[in-house]
């Protein structure tokens, strides 16, 4: 089972449109870094990965604006959405696996940080990976 996509999955879920306000996030130039550290019978060092993106203000009042994506071969179970973050729980199945994802993002205005957590049965055998998420508004676009 690859785990990008279901990290790509978990940290990618949501469309802001399911919001009833504006999403609590500053527009602006935005940095996002994530470092996923995995348990389990195979050693996997951390691995850490950060993007850049440009935030504007139309891309939060529209409907259609996707901060946060669904992933092919994954159920959403439970979210809690608000101007302020996301809660959800889902299960993602994928070449024989399959993974149970629980996980928060808090929207902080100028920053925004959260944490996966997915459980995952695959060929390599039982893993747990924890993900920290950071981003941080880095000025005007």
């Amino acid at each position: 089972m690859s785990f990008r996509p279901l990290l790509a999955a978990a940290v990618l879920m949501f469309p802001l449109s399911a919001l009833a306000e504006t999403p609590n996030i500053v527009p602006g130039q935005w940095q996002f870094t994530s470092t996923t550290s995995v348990r389990g019978d195979v050693p996997i060092p951390d691995q850490t990965e950060s993007h850049q993106e440009c935030i504007v203000q139309g891309d939060l009042d529209d409907a259609d604006f996707q901060f946060l994506d669904v992933e092919e071969g994954c159920e959403l179970l439970e979210h809690n959405v608000s101007a302020d973050g996301i809660d959800y729980r889902m299960i993602c199945r994928a070449e024989g696996g399959e993974a149970n994802i629980d996980g928060r993002m808090a929207f902080l205005g100028e920053r925004v940080e959260g944490n996966v957590n997915i459980d995952t049965e695959s060929p390599m055998g039982q893993m747990q990976l924890e993900t920290a998420i950071e981003g941080e508004r880095l000025g005007d676009c």
